[in-house]
């Protein structure tokens, strides 16, 4: 039987990020207020551990994204899907991903993709031209982690 997965990034700011590549793939941001206020009405979250961000209440070190059309939990929002979560750490990145995604539209829609995402805080970093095999833009979020695309 095949496992459920997700990808976790480490990262700075998780509610930034989260909302970073909720744009860039058009996945949802996770919304986990209601199950927020039950926690925090039974004593069983403190203050200090939930933020306000994107007019609602978010955790403080965690925030997730999940694909539209995939099945999530109502009251935690969580997603029982393809699912991405940032989880904050207190050091900033140092070196190369030893793990990335890569963004594929084709050569027609690279450049409005490229564009969009630029719009969102991404940096272009090199265009790899790899000629039949495939062109790609290596690209940064804004905490400094690499993706491709192409």
């Amino acid at each position: 039987m095949a496992l459920h997965w997700k990808l976790v990034v480490d990262c700075r700011d998780p509610n930034a990020l989260a909302d970073f590549w909720a744009a860039a793939l058009e996945y949802v941001v996770e919304d986990p207020s209601e199950f927020i206020a039950q926690l925090r009405e039974s004593g069983q979250l403190p203050d200090a551990a939930v933020v306000e961000h994107g007019g609602g209440y978010r955790f403080a070190g965690l925030a997730a994204i999940r694909h539209p059309d995939d099945p999530f939990v109502p009251l935690s929002g969580i997603g029982e899907g393809r699912r991405v979560l940032f989880q904050g750490v207190p050091e900033a990145k140092t070196v190369k991903n030893r793990l990335h995604l890569d963004l594929q539209v084709g050569p027609d829609a690279l450049a409005p993709l490229v564009t969009r995402l630029e719009s969102l805080g991404a940096e272009r970093v090199a265009w790899v031209d790899q000629g039949p095999a495939g062109s790609w833009w290596v690209m940064r979020d804004p905490e400094g982690n690499e993706f491709c695309a192409g």
